[in-house]
């Protein structure tokens, strides 16, 4: 990467406080930046660096004072959005596969759309139907009719079971899991666990991100769905005849047990758990560890275990750090008022 600071400037609709002409040749984190990099600005908590950081220019929003007169600025409304457009412009890494590999393994009834790549080893089996653009990285494997949309992106080591279906522009990441089997067993009189049959399937939608080492179980009877635009991160669990609405946001280590149902617009945080056979209302944020046992049918952010108003969580937790305090203070308390008893007790003549 070589551009001018104008032509960044440009990109992302900024304005130059400085040298319009230097070269910029990489991004860095601000802490991190050397001479000929860009940086960006966008966090009070990082102000700290701007005083230290070696970069020659950074992406800047119109609050912060440009204090440096030997760094060189663009000044935008919102730093962050503008890295990003100028990382996917210039730096996003380019889809070197091309073609199908002569290793992989694809059934003579799949259909393929136009300009598809497939790496070494792949398997697609009977049935299947790819769409145009996709790309299908090593050593995944598509089992019976599966059907992929077009400009999908699957990256090594993905396994999706029979039946399942993917939408447009979905992206799913290296060893995650798309069609395991629901978690159904029924005991039997001597308590032994017959397994259910899981007959049903996973549909994700257009525009869905799944990152490494998820698993989404297919349905019992039906579908567990995930939504147009739901992007799920690394090592979380989605369990049988879940739906997950529009553009909701679930962070790693995060489980939702089987026939839960999540509204559009929701923020689960990092290790949320969420017990079965509820439903989660639309533009709810629920806070990192969270244990979700009853649904939540009316918009908000929610925190704890059990989950509760955010506002109401936090300040019992404040009311439990000040314990301690509360304990000494009731001891001293309770000291004074025996020493005022006592006191009373002497102003009472004897006798009465």
């Amino acid at each position: 990467m070589k551009i001018k600071l104008k032509e960044a400037a440009d990109l992302v609709g900024g304005v130059v406080i400085g040298d319009p002409e230097i070269i910029i040749s990489g991004i860095a984190k601000i802490e991190e930046a050397k001479t000929g990099e860009l940086t960006f600005l966008y966090l009070n908590s990082y102000e700290k660096f701007l005083s230290t950081t070696n970069a020659s220019a950074i992406l800047i929003s119109p609050e912060f004072q440009k204090s440096r007169t030997d760094l060189n600025y663009i000044e935008v409304k919102n730093p962050n959005v503008a890295l990003q457009k100028i990382i996917i412009t210039l730096l996003a890494p380019k889809i070197n596969l091309i073609g199908i590999d002569p290793s992989s393994s694809i059934h003579p009834s799949v259909k393929l759309g136009s300009n598809i790549a497939v790496g070494k080893n792949v398997v697609i089996d009977a049935g299947c139907s790819i769409g145009d653009n996709t790309i299908i990285y090593h050593n995944s494997v598509i089992m019976e009719n599966v059907k992929i949309g077009a400009s999908c992106l699957i990256y090594p080591n993905v396994s999706i079971r029979e039946n399942c279906v993917l939408g447009n522009n979905c992206i799913i990441h290296s060893n995650t899991v798309i069609g395991s089997d629901g978690f159904g067993y029924i005991p039997n009189d001597k308590g032994e666990y017959q397994k259910v049959p899981q007959i049903g399937n996973v549909v994700l939608e257009d525009d869905v991100e799944l990152g490494s080492n998820v698993s989404i179980d297919r349905a019992a009877l039906g579908s567990t769905t995930i939504k147009k635009g739901v992007k799920i991160d690394n090592l979380v669990q989605i369990a049988h005849n879940v739906q997950v609405g529009d553009n909701t946001v679930i962070a790693s280590q995060s489980g939702i047990a089987g026939s839960t149902t999540i509204g559009k617009h929701c923020m689960l945080a990092g290790q949320v758990g969420i017990v079965g056979h509820i439903e989660i209302a639309d533009q709810v944020i629920i806070g990192a560890q969270s244990g979700v046992s009853k649904s939540i049918t009316k918009p908000g952010k929610y925190r704890g275990s059990p989950a509760d108003d955010m506002g109401k969580t936090l300040k019992l937790e404040a009311h439990l750090r000040n314990v301690p305090a509360y304990s000494e203070k009731i001891k001293k308390l309770e000291e004074k008022i025996a020493s005022l008893e006592v006191k009373i007790s002497q102003l009472i003549p004897k006798g009465n």
